[in-house]
């Protein structure tokens, strides 16, 4: 089973720059999209074969996610529970046999941090999220299938000083603050497993995310900062976890993780 998530940065745009023939090259099971940045009704695809999944923003042009997947999900779940942080579309989330798949698009803590506080709230809420769907528990505290899951999407936070090319000059800027670090280290310990770099435990120069700005992907000065984490019980069906840095259409690159699943 292949699964594969990509922060498109607008999706209409995405599509202009080849979307769709990245979409059938990858030819993915379940394909979970990013800051689709658009409402319902904006985008028509036509993905044979695939059923699909959407979680819109109420800000116009803003946040939003997406799941496209060949097999129709068993349940599916727009939100974490928390009015507050229900209303930007950031997380899809969908039962299958298996397990559960969670499609996240993490909000940015911005410039100076500003935006800080409303990302902490964001990360305990959607921690408690994921480890309650482990449990069989939903965000209103319904009973849901207890299954492992699958999480992936831009969790806009580089971990560790080799998942960023700078980490020393950007030591507490937005995406690598230590609260954002730690926080991310608290889902890692509420039971999950950073797939690749648990695979390429010493690898650098692999990363997810460039700037626009100074030539940033040319020069490969990127982060890392998309992710697969799965439950530890789910570990031992990981085939394959790997990153398309030569794919463009966006200033993320898409990534995939390969399960021995039927």
């Amino acid at each position: 089973m292949r699964l594969v998530s990509w922060n498109v940065n607008g999706l209409r745009a995405s599509v202009k720059k080849g979307f769709l023939d990245i979409f059938a090259e990858l030819d993915a099971d379940v394909f979970a999209v990013q800051e689709t940045k658009l409402q319902e009704g904006q985008i028509e695809l036509d993905l044979l074969g695939y059923h699909q999944y959407w979680s819109y923003a109420e800000r116009k042009g803003y946040s939003g996610t997406a799941v496209f997947s060949k097999e129709p999900a068993l349940t599916q779940i727009s939100k974490v529970g928390i009015p507050e942080l229900d209303t930007e579309g950031r997380i899809v989330a969908l039962e299958f046999e298996a397990f559960w798949f969670v499609n996240v698009y993490t909000p940015n803590a911005q410039n100076e941090l500003a935006r800080l506080d409303h990302r902490m709230s964001w990360d305990r809420a959607f921690r408690d999220f994921c480890v309650n769907l482990e449990k069989g528990i939903g965000p209103d505290g319904e009973t849901v299938s207890a299954k492992p899951v699958v999480m992936c999407g831009d969790f806009n936070v580089a971990h560790t000083e080799i998942d960023l090319k700078n980490p020393l000059t950007n030591r507490g800027n937005p995406g690598f603050s230590d609260e954002e670090r730690s926080d991310f280290s608290e889902l890692l310990d509420a039971g999950f497993v950073d797939a690749w770099r648990a695979l390429h435990p010493e690898t650098t120069g692999c990363y997810t995310w460039w700037s626009y700005r100074f030539n940033a992907r040319a020069n490969n000065a990127g982060w890392r900062i998309d992710y697969f984490l799965i439950s530890q019980a789910l570990f031992s069906k990981v085939i394959m976890a790997h990153i398309w840095p030569e794919i463009m259409g966006s200033d993320h690159c898409p990534i995939s993780l390969e399960l021995d699943i039927d």
